[in-house]
């Protein structure tokens, strides 16, 4: 990972607590929850069948949308 984006990522988990203990950062960023990037600052749309069990997971309408800070950075810094 490259160092600056390994001193934003931590600064990021330093500052939440995670329930699934940063899966994602320990696979590389590969074990990501399905969200997409739809413009909003801070948010991303979750795609996850069943969000409701989420604690980053806001209700919206008819879906749902992530305020996880450190899935939002993943998906509008590397796109995934």
């Amino acid at each position: 990972m490259q160092d600056a984006l390994r001193r934003k990522v931590d600064e990021i988990i330093g500052g939440m607590q995670c329930p699934k203990a940063f899966k994602c950062v320990d696979s590389g960023f590969e074990a990501l929850c399905k969200a997409k990037d739809q413009g909003l600052p801070g948010y991303l749309n979750c795609l996850e069948a069943e969000p409701d069990g989420c604690k980053f997971a806001l209700p919206f309408g008819y879906g749902h949308l992530c305020r996880c800070p450190l899935r939002v950075y993943i998906a509008k810094t590397l796109g995934k």
